[in-house]
């Protein structure tokens, strides 16, 4: 039996908002911004800094400054790896959060590379959402009109950002269909891809809210 989703999803998609609805209907806890705030309290550092460190990959400028840093003979001693919060401690923590909760189950996880995490985890049913780019586009000029000149630039720039996050994490192609049971075009509406992703993991809504 399914008791976990991921739903990954590309920027202006709506994926985060389906994510809402379907743990609505299912009736299970959305993870999301929850996971920020929580890894924030673990890691001892403000929510503003692990939203900064959120779905993004280290620059390579930094990582090579790091490496160079520890690699020294010159230098005075570093501080622990535990004490140094970036992408890459972000990441770790992540790992650990969505491992924990794959355990406990009915949860509906939005991306931070769930569906590889967990890939190998049963019970675990991972989406894909995207959308037609037109579709992106009156989303991103709707809710960011001030800049609705930037809009192509700014969404293909965010999935760029999630991609590249996913490749160097991951060491996985973040549309690779292999990694999702499903993926599905939110050009068909909450309703329907709610039903899709449940009947997909072959889960039953609750009979008050049964679409």
């Amino acid at each position: 039996m399914i008791h976990l989703i991921t739903v990954e999803r590309e920027y202006g998609s709506r994926g985060a908002e389906f994510a809402h609805h379907l743990a609505r209907h299912l009736r299970w806890k959305l993870v999301d911004e929850c996971l920020l705030e929580e890894i924030a309290q673990k890691a001892g550092v403000s929510k503003k800094l692990a939203e900064k460190c959120d779905e993004r990959a280290d620059p390579w400028y930094y990582r090579y400054g790091k490496a160079f840093w520890h690699g020294s003979i010159e230098r005075l001693p570093a501080l622990p790896e535990s004490e140094i919060f970036d992408s890459q401690r972000m990441v770790e923590l992540v790992r650990e959060y969505l491992v924990n909760l794959a355990e406990h189950g009915h949860c509906v996880v939005v991306g931070r590379g769930a569906a590889c995490v967990l890939a190998r985890v049963p019970h675990c049913f991972h989406i894909f959402v995207y959308a037609s780019q037109w579709r992106k586009v009156k989303w991103f000029e709707e809710h960011f009109p001030e800049h609705a000149a930037e809009a192509e630039q700014e969404l293909a720039a965010t999935d760029k950002r999630r991609a590249e996050y996913v490749r160097q994490y991951y060491n996985q192609d973040w549309t690779d269909r292999r990694l999702y049971h499903m993926m599905i075009n939110s050009c068909m509406g909450f309703d329907a891809m709610v039903k899709a992703a449940v009947d997909g993991a072959g889960l039953h809504l609750p009979e008050a809210i049964a679409l």
